[in-house]
């Protein structure tokens, strides 16, 4: 009992992370379907669905005008809070979490470069040479809000060290998704806007650096950040991982200063709630202090965001770009190279990349296997990272925006790879041996065949 009155709290935190992101990911999977129903229904108003997205949003401010459509707002401009988050896990997972140290980082790091490079050569193999090739990024990405809700489908049966590894293996894809649109999907620069944007961060770095910790001196200069991106000709949500990089991360005090801090507060409070004329208002503000005084500013931006990005912003992302009309000739186009690169990189270029590096990892002496993880759990874990569906979405538009018809198959096939991917994974990991089961079976490459 002692002990696990020890493991709880650590335990916690994970626990309600998957619980959230296995929520988000139902959310975002009843959107995608929701925008494909009414997209191919011609009932009332359904029928004028798909064209809403083309409708023009302007804002203005003195000689300042952003003329958007309605899809480019949410592509460019609320999916650039999305990557802040993005930015915001990378950096706390690299700082404190499972990305802290090369023994932690190296199995899922192998993983994450595996399951990048073997769909990306997929899909190279079947487009070269082709007018689709530069999609190439597309079947890289991991979306670890439906991969985290096929496994809380099946319960305690699968071990915390798997869901742990296979968030961090989705985080370092993130990373190499956004390395990916940075330098492979840029457009045209504009010289002046670029340097104004990286004035803008070395800022924001500075006020890091000077001790800053209000949020509401970066979020504004963040705004300015983003504008200065967008004119600059680099995507505009990289913007979001820059001000990620700038928010400071660790807390206002020292070890021995914060054991100073709560001694005396609690000591205040606990004489608050004994006194006779206690003020519950007083308490609360004492406790929101409490809260705030042993958070960083990044943590505080991130507990505030991540409901609004899991629960709002995803899901209308995957809504305006789903909005796909199925015909003959879309679905006859799953065997042209496109489709069949897309299909190949995320069902099985996937599995087969996080497997086998990892594999490698471990045979290498870099990694061992997390706690309670079999091969067989890790493989499984392996197809479900062939869920490729928002960032390979949102590759998709980056990479084949112009090539005629290209962008509707791809759409198309990323979401039946991502079906196939989270049925097929639910399977091999429903059959796996439940982390209470007994095994005899040792935890070494040498004890599963590839």
């Amino acid at each position: 009992m002692a002990v696990a009155e020890l493991v709880r709290p650590l335990v916690r935190p994970f626990a309600e992370f998957f619980r959230r992101e296995a929520a988000s990911g139902i959310v975002l999977m009843l959107s995608a379907v929701l925008a494909l129903v009414l997209a191919n229904t011609t009932w009332g108003p359904a029928r004028y669905f798909p064209a809403v997205w083309d409708e023009h949003l302007r804002l203005s401010l003195g000689d300042l005008v952003l003329d958007k459509s309605l899809l480019h707002w949410i592509n460019d401009g609320l999916m650039t809070v999305f990557f802040l988050i993005v930015g915001l896990e990378i950096k706390r997972e690299v700082l404190d979490g499972e990305l802290s140290s090369w023994r932690q980082a190296s199995l899922p790091i192998a993983g994450a470069v595996g399951g990048m490079l073997v769909p990306a050569f997929l899909f190279a193999l079947f487009n070269h040479g082709t007018p689709t090739a530069g999609g190439w990024g597309i079947p890289m990405a991991t979306d670890i809000a439906f991969a985290l809700a096929v496994l809380q489908l099946l319960g305690p049966r699968i071990p915390l060290g798997l869901k742990v590894f296979l968030t961090a293996l989705a985080i370092v894809d993130d990373l190499g998704a956004v390395l990916v649109i940075a330098g492979f999907y840029t457009g045209e620069l504009h010289l002046s806007y670029l340097y104004l944007a990286l004035g803008t961060w070395a800022v924001l770095l500075g006020l890091n650096w000077l001790g800053a910790r209000t949020l509401w001196v970066f979020l504004p200069l963040g705004l300015l950040l983003w504008f200065f991106t967008l004119e600059s000709g680099i995507h505009a949500t990289l913007a979001g991982v820059l001000l990620a990089g700038a928010i400071p991360s660790r807390i206002g005090h020292d070890r021995a200063g914060l054991l100073r801090l709560l001694d005396e507060r609690l000591g205040y409070l606990k004489h608050e709630v004994h006194g006779a004329d206690a003020d519950p208002r007083t308490i609360s503000e004492e406790l929101e202090y409490l809260a705030e005084a042993v958070s960083s500013p990044a943590q505080r931006l991130e507990q505030k965001l991540h409901s609004v990005v899991s629960f709002g912003i995803i899901p209308l992302f995957a809504f305006a770009n789903t909005s796909l009309a199925l015909d003959t000739s879309v679905v006859g186009q799953l065997s042209s190279p496109l489709g069949l690169g897309i299909l190949c990189g995320l069902v099985l270029g996937k599995p087969l990349g996080i497997g086998l590096l990892s594999w490698g990892a471990v045979r290498l002496g870099w990694a061992t296997l997390p706690a309670g993880v079999r091969w067989r759990h890790l493989w499984g874990a392996g197809v479900l990272g062939g869920i490729g569906f928002t960032m390979s979405l949102f590759i998709t538009l980056l990479a084949l925006g112009e090539h005629s018809g290209g962008e509707a198959v791809a759409k198309l096939a990323i979401l039946l790879s991502s079906l196939l991917a989270g049925v097929t994974g639910y399977v091999l990991l429903r059959l796996a041996p439940a982390q209470s089961e007994p095994t005899t079976e040792p935890v070494t490459p040498e004890s599963q065949a590839i």
